[in-house]
C-alpha cells in the first residue's frame, strides 16, 4: 500500500538516535547553504532568542494559567515549535564546535549525579552548594 503523502527526506523515523536527528538538521541547513552564518556566536544568539521566545510563551502567566495553555492543542503545538528550535540551534552549535551531543549530555548526567545524590536532593530545588546531610 503507497502513503498518500511523501515523507520529508529532513524527518527522520521514530524512535530516532540523536545522531539522526543532528545529520537531518545538517541536512536541511545545508540544502539551504546556511553553513556559511552558522557561526559559533551567531548560532549561540539564535539558540539565546529562541528560549526567549519559548519563555515568553509563559511570560507573566500563572502556574494554572500555563496548564490551560498547554492543555490547547495549537498552543501546546506552538511550545513544542519553539522547544524544537531551541534544540536545533543548540544541535548545530554542538556540531560546529565538534562536541559529541550524547557524550557531553552523558557526562553532565554523570557530574550531576555527583552534586546532586539522590540521599540530599530528591524533593527539594537547592542548589548543590547549600546541599548537606542532615
Amino acid at each position: 500500500m503507497k502513503k498518500s503523502a511523501k515523507r520529508s527526506r529532513a524527518r527522520p523515523r521514530n524512535p530516532v538516535a540523536l545522531s539522526e536527528l543532528v545529520a537531518a538538521v545538517r541536512r536541511f541547513r545545508d540544502a539551504r547553504d546556511w553553513a556559511q552564518f552558522h557561526t559559533p556566536k551567531n548560532l549561540a544568539a539564535a539558540t539565546a532568542i529562541e528560549a526567549a521566545e519559548l519563555q515568553e510563551r509563559f511570560l507573566w502567566k500563572t502556574d494554572a494559567e500555563v496548564d490551560r495553555d498547554l492543555a490547547d492543542a495549537v498552543k501546546r503545538a506552538g511550545v513544542a515549535e519553539e522547544i524544537a528550535d531551541v534544540v536545533m540551534f543548540a544541535m548545530l552549535l554542538a556540531d560546529r564546535l565538534g562536541i559529541d551531543l550524547a557524550e557531553a549530555i552523558a557526562t553532565k548526567l554523570e557530574a550531576n549525579e555527583q552534586k546532586y545524590p539522590v540521599k540530599l536532593a530528591r524533593g527539594n530545588a537547592r542548589k548543590y552548594t547549600e546541599l548537606q546531610d542532615g
